[in-house]
């Protein structure tokens, strides 16, 4: 269910933005830096990440999710900055990757495509 939620309000940049000011810290401080050198918002980088995690990441990067909210205060903001911290160590492991900005729309694994209306 958690997973679910994430992906679902987290995919929308305004409520992403409004998610990574909630965790706040060096972590967002830094995250803001990197999308301001990608060009980006910082809603809209954490948008896409939780996205491109949705469909791309593994039952290990699934099992991380579940693992960073199992007894966390505040479950929804410690999935988010799992699934972003995965999503900073992957750019930077492949700088070149393509933007996938104009790719298809995204189906995701934690949500129900019907959830993407907005």
């Amino acid at each position: 269910m958690i997973l679910r939620e994430i992906v679902h309000t987290c995919s929308n940049a305004h409520i992403a933005r409004a998610a990574l000011a909630s965790i706040g810290g060096d972590f967002a401080k830094q995250f803001a830096a990197d999308a301001s050198r990608r060009n980006m918002s910082a809603g809209v980088l954490a948008a896409h990440m939780v996205k491109e995690f949705s469909i791309r990441a593994d039952d290990d990067g699934w099992d991380g999710v579940d693992e960073a909210v199992r007894g966390a205060d505040q479950p929804i903001l410690s999935g988010l900055r799992y699934i972003l911290s995965q999503g900073l160590r992957d750019r930077s492991n492949s700088p070149d990757a393509p933007d996938e900005r104009g790719s298809a729309p995204w189906i995701h694994r934690a949500a129900p495509a019907s959830c993407w209306c907005a």
